[in-house]
């Protein structure tokens, strides 16, 4: 009987109720919303965000947006939505398997990260990560997961194997959707809402053994392949911080449209496409020259969520009705969009 990761998985849970800082407010037990619901109760729902992931076969793309309690499928090969997942509340943040056979979504309102099979698009199982579960970004093997809890400012480590927590690590200040890893595995890069900075973690030590600050209401994050460089969001300011990861500093800034919050590196490191909520376009920025080379328009509200085709051929960009926008980087434009099912609405009560 393994006692010491059950008393880590209560213990967990237990820290982030006991953990929420004076900013949160902590609303009544997180609820399921039914169809015929008029209002859901959330445990954070004043914060808002959506995610995307694509299969690795790139036949499959799950997105979701907090203020929706569904998660929907959609077959890219159709162009048709396969199957809306409800049960959820705040669903946070989706990422594949590296295999394609599971995603994982989390959810801040139920504390959970749900591991759920792409064939039966059923859940096998879930991670107790604790009231206020946000992003997540896995392991290049699949076997580790790191996931940011913004209500408790920690990150927790995952062994995907077992599903247990292995280390709860602190010391953030309400680390929400941005999360990423070094290409070599040896450095986690967790964004903090407050107090506008990226702390380092080494993932030998599950130690944070560094920061960089400068940054201007911090979105989403994205690190180069010779894991040399990061691009950030910085909403407060329009502009993409380029920072030295050697120096751990911003070495410049990048204007780009109004309100950015992605910062997505194409699959051959070449362009960084930021997400402009406020103007509904993408400013596209060439890595090399550091300057933006295009504009594309035609987005409703886009975010972080900007994924792509292993070929660097296509961007799929989601809009704030889950709607999927198909880009061809060639031409800089949309040349599809995948109708969205059509939302049930539902308040989330004060």
């Amino acid at each position: 009987m393994k006692l010491r990761p059950l008393a880590l998985s209560l213990c967990l849970a237990t820290s982030a109720l006991a953990s929420i800082p004076s900013t949160v407010t902590a609303q009544p037990a997180p609820v399921a919303a039914s169809a015929s619901a008029t209002q859901r109760w959330t445990f954070d729902g004043a914060i808002h965000n959506n995610s995307l992931a694509l299969s690795s076969d790139e036949g499959t793309a799950v997105v979701s947006y907090s203020e929706r309690p569904d998660v929907v499928v959609y077959n890219l090969k159709t162009g048709k939505v396969r199957k809306v997942l409800n049960g959820f509340v705040t669903p946070r943040n989706i990422v594949f398997a590296p295999s394609g056979e599971f995603f994982y979504v989390s959810d801040s309102s139920r504390g959970t990260v749900a591991k759920i099979a792409t064939s039966s698009l059923k859940t096998v199982s879930t991670l107790p990560a604790g009231p206020g579960a946000f992003g997540t970004v896995l392991s290049k093997d699949g076997g580790t997961m790191y996931v940011n809890n913004q209500a408790a400012s920690t990150v927790t480590r995952f062994d995907l194997a077992s599903g247990e927590p292995r280390a709860v690590i602190t010391g953030f200040a309400q680390p929400r959707q941005g999360v990423r890893l070094s290409p070599d595995g040896s450095a986690l890069y967790v964004t903090n809402f407050m107090g506008d900075k990226i702390t380092i973690v080494n993932t030998s030590t599950n130690k944070i053994d560094g920061e960089i600050t400068g940054f201007n209401k911090l979105r989403a994050i994205s690190v180069t392949g010779d894991g040399k460089t990061l691009f950030a969001a910085n909403s407060g300011s329009n502009t993409i911080a380029v920072v030295d990861l050697d120096k751990r500093a911003i070495e410049s800034t990048i204007a780009v449209g109004k309100d950015p919050y992605g910062a997505a590196l194409s699959p051959d490191g070449q362009r960084v496409y930021a997400g402009n909520l406020g103007d509904n376009s993408l400013s596209v920025i060439d890595v090399a020259s550091k300057t933006v080379v295009a504009t594309i328009t035609g987005f409703k509200e886009p975010r972080q969520a900007i994924v792509f085709t292993r070929d660097g051929k296509t961007a799929y960009v989601l809009n704030e009705d889950l709607g999927i926008a198909k880009v061809d980087l060639a031409s800089n434009r949309v040349e599809a969009t995948l109708a969205a099912p059509a939302a049930k609405m539902q308040k989330a009560a004060p």
